[in-house]
């Protein structure tokens, strides 16, 4: 990777604190997949607003962009807060962490009227399937028979979260692995370019707590049966680059602005990422196999964000003029007529 991105911005000040969660815990390897993401398209550090609710995920906004902004909300409460720092501010990149617990339990309401109102964010669920902060009991996302540590297996089925967001009209949704660095990253890099909410759910094994024999989040278990939908890749927009073709199922090297060069790959199958109906499918039959479904499930670039649904004016609500956000005496009267 280069010493700097096209902004000139070395690597280190994407970086944030030293991690204090467990040896080899999942998040701190999307931790690093978000730092890369964030460096590759050239976003400002302080220019992104990070958010989180409460549990092993919602500490980890700590250990990147130490120059961002920042809000460690209530339990379960961070799309809503999420949704207000997007209204006040359209030019920030909103980048909300979340966890099974924080987003299928408690926040499970929050989850869908953010998805629902398509506030501009990426909303990244570390998925373990059990609450670490808690000593390991199941999570609203843990598998049917999945075993806990002390084997004593679950016995109520999962809340899919990739799926509901399908459901609920998400326009952007993806499912990775801690554990897949090149799936991963463009898969961030890709949602951090959308426009609108972008939900990426990605299993991430807690070390202590759910890596064991019987677990199905485990690394290993989520290693041997990752279906991958693709072999992804991102470009971020900065200036064109000459279109190429990929025949299906085929590579083709393209050089990149910094004088790099990535290895593209077509699909080898015909799975469409527009069709709502075929991505559900896909996920329920890869349950159903005991499988993981990881990739880009969804893609809609036509859904309208909730900025254009409040026709929300470019600058940052704070910095409005006061004649601009105080209606005069005459504009209050006319609206009060309305209810007479």
């Amino acid at each position: 990777m280069s010493k700097e991105n096209i902004l000139g911005i070395p690597i280190q000040e994407y970086k944030g604190a030293k991690s204090t969660l467990c040896a080899g815990c999942g998040h701190d390897s999307i931790t690093d997949k978000i730092i890369k993401a964030c460096f590759n398209n050239g976003i400002k550090p302080n220019m992104v607003a990070k958010m989180s609710g409460i549990g092993c995920s919602s500490k980890t906004p700590a250990y990147f962009l130490s120059q961002s902004h920042g809000f460690n909300s209530v339990h379960g409460r961070m799309p809503s807060v999420s949704t207000g720092a997007a209204l006040a501010n359209r030019k920030l990149t909103i980048l909300g962490v979340s966890g099974d617990g924080d987003t299928a339990s408690i926040g499970i309401g929050q989850f869908v009227h953010c998805v629902r109102r398509n506030a501009p964010m990426v909303y990244i669920i570390e998925n373990n399937g059990v609450y670490g902060l808690t000593k390991g009991q199941f999570s609203a996302t843990a598998d049917e028979g999945s075993k806990s540590k002390r084997g004593i297996p679950n016995e109520i089925s999962p809340i899919d979260l990739s799926s509901l967001a399908i459901q609920l009209g998400c326009g952007f949704v993806g499912k990775s692995f801690s554990g897949a660095p090149k799936q991963l990253t463009p898969l961030i890099q890709a949602a951090l370019s959308y426009q609108g909410t972008a939900v990426i759910d990605v299993i991430s094994p807690c070390v202590t707590f759910n890596n064991h024999e019987g677990s199905t989040k485990s690394y290993n278990y989520v290693k041997e049966h990752d279906i991958e939908l693709q072999d992804l890749d991102y470009i971020p927009s900065y200036t064109p680059i000459e279109e190429i073709e990929i025949p299906q199922g085929e590579s083709t090297d393209v050089e990149l602005h910094d004088g790099s060069k990535i290895r593209l790959t077509a699909t080898k199958d015909d799975y469409d990422v527009h069709n709502k109906n075929e991505a559900i499918a896909a996920i329920n039959n890869s349950m159903q196999k005991g499988e993981h479904l990881t990739g880009l499930l969804y893609l809609d670039n036509l859904k309208k964000t909730l900025y254009e649904d409040l026709n929300l004016c470019q600058t940052p609500l704070a910095h409005l003029e006061e004649e601009r956000i105080r209606p005069a005496e005459t504009k209050l009267k006319e609206i009060m007529s309305r209810y007479k």
